[in-house]
């Protein structure tokens, strides 16, 4: 099996859907001979923010000399991507070869009885194999969905649990209110464990507060036992300063922008603070900052241009929309704004559109390369209630190009909605810049 062919094999098995419940990925945890329980995991849950918060948290430690595995999903170009030590993805031949053991295995489940795992599944478990074999010091694992439903969620004791925080996303799996949705959420929280927040609606906090103590898990929370203070933010990066109970850090930097990401920072220095002070893990501020420093995070207020500045963001709910809102009004500076803008079906679409078409001179719509795209180009009617310029164009491409089109060199163009719609905009556009000077 080479790398084509298990990757054909893998993404078949979205025939399976989101098939709720723990059960097949314990039985094919337990043929593997239950890697997950030999690793010392930080499980990273919550709405918006858990991948940034996952590597920033793995970028530090690999700055104090550890081999560290992150693992997230979905990802941007490549399968790789999601299975990484080191910031380096797994190769597609090892890749291959991990697959090719699982596949039996997964027909030995079928035949014995047992449902067929998902594809995020058989995904997870590859992870938690490849990690093992590769002996990683610690695994940041991010959580796919949710939380107690999750497949990642077959850790017994993680070091740390992480909830970044809780909004509406995912409300058909998860809930129709903050308090439902974060009771998910809360599903990761262990028995004595120890547990990270930067949630701040008062139900979700009231949920995760609750499930701690019947846990008797400890809690540090953003914005109560760790605090930020934003110094700047440009687009060149974020500077703040942060305060735990065992420190001041000052003149914090992270070439990430906008003010959530002092906050995803924020968790990620609790969750060290937590494997410094209860695991006696060696990090010093060196580290803490040099890792900040190196964090890196594609299509999260990605300039991939300037003149004019181009712009990716996967704010692809409405919490995110209101993120990117808020820096395009007081972080970047330009004389018209184009918005490309493609989100799934299951999206709170409306609220989206409300949120950022105002501030555009003129809206593209355009069709995420996705069976969940539903009546994407419904997104228009919704436009034209904000901006009379809105276009319909259903290739990404085409949608890119109409843009870039329309933009003079004193103007932004951002490009946003759902992963699949901003990473094929993004590998596009890193095409097209890289075989030009210019447009």
């Amino acid at each position: 099996m080479n790398y084509h062919e298990a990757l054909d094999f893998l993404t078949n098995l979205t025939k399976f859907g989101i098939n709720l419940g723990l059960g097949r990925i314990e039985h094919l945890l337990s043929l593997l001979g239950n890697p997950e329980r030999s690793l010392r995991v930080i499980h990273v849950g919550g709405t918006n923010g858990k991948g940034s918060t996952a590597m920033m948290t793995a970028r530090i430690l690999e700055e104090a000399g550890f081999k560290v595995g992150l693992f997230i999903s979905p990802h941007l170009h490549s399968y790789t991507e999601r299975y990484l030590i080191n910031h380096q993805p797994i190769t597609e031949e090892r890749f291959a070869g991990l697959m090719e053991r699982l596949k039996p295995l997964l027909e030995k489940m079928v035949a014995e009885g047992h449902e067929h795992p998902t594809e995020f599944e058989v995904c997870t478990a590859l992870a938690f194999l490849y990690f093992f074999e590769e002996k990683v010091d610690f695994l940041v694992l991010e959580v796919g969905l949710g939380g107690s439903i999750d497949s990642t969620n077959v850790v017994p004791h993680p070091l740390v649990s992480v909830i970044t925080n809780v909004a509406f996303d995912h409300m058909d799996y998860l809930g129709n209110t903050i308090a439902e949705i974060a009771s998910v959420k809360a599903g990761i929280i262990k028995e004595g464990g120890q547990v990270v927040t930067a949630a701040w609606y008062p139900e979700a906090l009231k949920v995760i507060e609750e499930k701690c103590r019947q846990k008797g898990a400890g809690l540090l929370q953003v914005g109560k036992e760790i605090s930020y203070q934003l110094k700047e933010t440009t687009p060149q990066g974020t500077t703040f300063d942060l305060t735990t109970p065992w420190g001041v850090y000052q003149n914090l930097f992270i070439p990430l922008v906008g003010q959530y990401q002092a906050v995803n920072a924020a968790t990620a220095l609790g969750v060290i603070e937590v494997l410094k002070n209860s695991y006696d893990v060696p990090v010093s501020e060196v580290h803490i900052r040099k890792g900040f420093a190196n964090s890196y995070w594609p299509a999260r207020l990605e300039k991939v241009y300037d003149h004019p500045q181009v712009i990716i963001d996967v704010s692809h709910n409405y919490d995110g929309a209101r993120t990117l809102s808020a820096a395009l009004k007081e972080i970047y500076s330009y004389r018209k704004l184009i918005l490309v803008l493609g989100m799934l079906g299951d999206k709170e679409r409306e609220r989206v559109v409300g949120e950022l078409a105002p501030l555009a001179s003129s809206v593209i719509i355009t069709k995420p390369l996705s069976p969940r795209a539903g009546d994407w180009e419904k997104l228009a009617d919704e436009a034209r209630k904000f901006v009379d310029r809105v276009y319909v164009i259903e290739e990404i491409t085409e949608a890119v190009d109409a843009a870039i089109e329309q933009a003079d060199k004193e103007d932004m163009i951002c490009i946003t909605g759902s992963f699949y719609m901003v990473a094929d905009a993004r590998k596009y556009l890193m095409n097209k810049f890289s075989s030009a000077s210019g447009f």
